[in-house]
């Protein structure tokens, strides 16, 4: 039997922060997630790296962890922030009262703010409605790419050591006399079950952390709660716009990437797997972000998604936006089981520091000495500038910057060295995002990836403008042809399941120029490739 020191349950930004810790304190450790990487809340949200701004009033202590993780963030994960900057906006039907309690929540945090005029608002957001705007303060919000934080975090653990298995679900626990021998798990191609030796087992599994803990005998007090998001087709706004006011619903605007993205709801689920959106939700959101953006109807909707966050509900606590966005730690030797622990509930950008409190305890269990280095060693190494212009005879416009920032290094090294040998791989998949041949080819050929939908959260294809249109059969042609390890060879197949999934965020938001834009679609698969199907599963 196979034996780790460590071993984390949940792919999710936090339980990777615990594995590149884990590693560079020189534990032997393993990930262990049943699906792929960041399929849940980690990737499934605005995509926003808080300044604690929405918390100064109720909750100072979970703003003072944003704004020092924002800060840690902005200096080890370069790659993956883009410090655009953030705004509060009041509006005239916002409490002026509740203005003065978040300036004076700003001022005791250590949160930087600065008031400006109406108009030098407008001048930095033309797009805002000037005839409701009352008040307007600049923060420092950021955006964050969840996928590609993921991605870099394994690359930075495995280079100290740590693993991770995509694909292989947590099934139980080995334990004798209320002491851990190890994990059972699952893969889930093969449908094999195996043992896993370790001293600890951390569930890092978010919103199924109460399934976890239900299958290792025990009751954690986790409540998984549904926001809705949706996805503009060009970046309305520059900086993130949040609104100055109670936190509520539709009061985010996060510019990500090409697109901007407004959220979210709050609604208590049973289970986290249901990502279910409607068209009634949609509605909702965009009626209260017009309040902010008047002329919102004018822009194209991409789709919308949602996601369940792993809300930490103590017996007795409030649910919903009551609920603290703080995290909790749980070590089970108290229930009986020694060498399980739970975390859950904080936020993606406080994962950093989630790791490193559980780490600290672990370490402690295990006698290791060494102390948490995640906060100076940055995650990846930037590629040099000399390379990257060297590379700019190949690519097309600005995907040189876009690739050097989603591959690092070592893997941009190699698909440069792809495309100079060989001129058909400069080729594009996906226009929409600028991604070439080479680089999903050498996605295409790692051991995690099994589909379109792996390499949709390695590389962006399927996320632009067209949602698929065009990238779809041409990265489903590389995947067939580089992908060993793929469990359904039929191209078919695979490009059913992809847009199976595109068409579930589409489908509520079929209106207008998104509602023409399906047409080609499927004018494209289900008419000319015969490529047809109902509700992904």
């Amino acid at each position: 039997m196979e034996k780790y020191t460590v071993v984390i349950i949940g792919g999710g930004a936090t339980g990777l922060g615990i594995l590149r810790d884990l590693a560079m304190r020189g534990v032997k450790a393993l990930l262990v997630e049943k699906k792929d990487l960041v399929n849940g809340a980690s990737s499934r949200y605005h995509g926003l790296l808080h300044s604690g701004g929405r918390y100064v009033v109720k909750d100072r202590d979970a703003a003072k962890e944003c704004i020092t993780e924002n800060q840690i963030m902005r200096r080890i994960g370069k790659s993956c922030v883009e410090p655009c900057g953030g705004m509060f906006t009041r509006l005239d039907i916002d409490d002026e009262d509740y203005e003065e309690q978040w300036v004076k929540g700003c001022n005791e945090t250590g949160i930087d703010i600065t008031p400006i005029t109406i108009d030098e608002a407008i001048n930095l957001e033309p797009r805002l409605n000037r005839k409701r705007l009352r008040s307007v303060y600049l923060i420092p919000d950021a955006a964050i790419d969840g996928f590609r934080m993921a991605w870099q975090l394994v690359d930075s653990a495995k280079r100290y050591g740590g693993e991770f298995r995509t694909y292989t679900e947590f099934v139980g626990l080995d334990q004798v006399n209320g002491e851990l021998h190890g994990v059972m798990v699952r893969n889930q191609f093969t449908g094999e079950i195996y043992e896993i030796g370790c001293d600890i087992a951390v569930n890092a599994a978010g919103g199924w952390a109460g399934f976890v803990g239900e299958r290792a005998g025990l009751k954690i007090g986790v409540q998984p709660d549904k926001g809705t998001l949706i996805a503009f087709n060009q970046r309305i706004v520059s900086h993130v716009v949040n609104r100055l006011h109670k936190s509520s619903d539709g009061d985010i605007f996060v510019p990500h990437g090409s697109i901007t993205i407004l959220g979210t709801s709050s609604i208590s689920i049973p289970n986290p797997e249901d990502t279910s959106t409607s068209r009634e939700e949609v509605e909702s959101l965009i009626k209260i972000g017009e309040q902010t953006f008047e002329n919102l109807r004018d822009f194209r909707i991409l789709r919308a998604f949602a996601g369940a966050r792993p809300l930490y509900i103590p017996e007795g606590g409030e649910l919903g936006r009551n609920a603290s966005r703080g995290f909790a730690i749980l070590d089970h030797e108290t229930d009986g089981l020694k060498g399980f622990f739970t975390i859950v509930g904080g936020k993606f950008t406080t994962f950093r520091l989630m790791a490193e409190k559980i780490c600290d305890q672990i370490c402690a269990k295990l006698d290791v000495q060494e102390p948490c280095r995640t906060a100076e060693v940055p995650i990846v190494e930037e590629v040099p500038q000399a390379e990257k212009e060297r590379a700019k005879k190949f690519f097309p416009s600005y995907g040189v910057e876009l690739a050097a920032e989603r591959l690092g290094v070592e893997k941009f090294r190699r698909v440069v060295a792809r495309m100079e040998s060989d001129p058909e791989s400069r080729e594009l998949v996906c226009e929409c995002e600028n991604i070439t041949r080479a680089e999903v080819e050498e996605i295409a050929k790692e051991s995690t990836t099994y589909s379109v939908d792996d390499l949709r959260r390695r590389t962006r294809i399927g996320m632009g403008t067209c949602q698929g249109n065009f990238c779809t059969f041409r990265g489903t042609a590389v995947l067939n042809e580089m992908c060993e390890q793929s469990k359904d060879k039929d191209t078919l197949t695979h490009m059913r399941k992809f847009l199976q999934g595109r068409w579930k965020g589409i489908r509520p938001v079929l209106i207008g120029r998104t509602l023409r834009e399906m047409q080609i679609k499927r004018a494209i698969y289900e008419l000319s490739m015969n490529v047809t199907g109902g509700e992904p599963k």
